[in-house]
């Protein structure tokens, strides 16, 4: 049997309405992901691939079914527990960067590992070298108003990354850009999980990005229907 960095059993979510009953999101998803994989999910808008994310990240429970990481049943755990794992083990892109409109670049890049309570010395180091990797060297000290869109997505790939996690979850990460920024961005994310050695999971509908991935998951109808290489 094959070892998987996560894996998803028979997994199931659904939402109660008002008015029509149960809703249904995910039916029986199945699949694992190996270390060092570059996985894209696609899909129609609204078949369930960013309530998949949230809960291979532990952002959701679901409502059937399990995740395995590294082995482990991750819903086992109480909220304390799982608020660790994420902290430690798993990075989050979203389609909208949600940087910290406050802090620098490299304030909002640091912030991750503060939260764990790493010595500032070691973080603004390892924050600076993310930047540094991304191309943002000269804009560190930029707040996220005064970056481009492109800078801004860049800057929360590098908070992404900041604790070194096995898993990196993005969510739609260039939907929020124009065509021509979010092509360099698809290049720089695989050029970082090959460099980093990192497992990506990138839900998208952008057919460019999808055709760059290791290997291509179709949700539709709430399952996964179509798993090619």
């Amino acid at each position: 049997m094959e070892d998987f960095l996560i894996e998803a059993l028979h997994l199931q979510k659904s939402y109660p309405t008002p008015d029509q009953g149960e809703l249904r999101v995910l039916r029986d998803v199945s699949f694992g992901i190996s270390t060092g994989e570059f996985v894209a999910v696609v899909g129609e808008s609204g078949t369930g691939k960013s309530t998949l994310l949230h809960i291979l990240g532990t952002l959701d429970r679901p409502t059937g079914g399990n995740v395995l990481f590294e082995g482990s049943d991750i819903f086992d755990q109480g909220d304390q527990e799982l608020a660790h794992l994420r902290n430690r083990s798993i990075g989050f892109v979203f389609q909208f960067h949600h940087l910290l409109p406050e802090f620098t670049a490299l304030e909002n890049v640091a912030m991750p590992a503060l939260i764990r309570g790493d010595r500032i010395g070691a973080v603004r180091e390892r924050a600076t070298h993310l930047l540094e990797i991304l191309g943002l060297a000269e804009r560190k000290n930029q707040r996220p108003s005064q970056l481009s869109g492109g800078e801004q997505q860049r800057v929360a790939v590098a908070r992404a990354l900041m604790n070194e996690p096995a898993l990196v979850l993005a969510d739609e990460p260039t939907g929020n850009l124009d065509l021509r920024t979010a092509g360099v961005l698809h290049e720089e994310l695989i050029r970082l999980a090959k460099e980093l050695r990192k497992t990506f999971v990138v839900a998208t509908h952008n057919p460019a990005l999808a055709a760059l991935a290791d290997r291509v998951l179709r949700l539709e109808n709430g399952t996964i229907s179509d798993d090619s290489p």
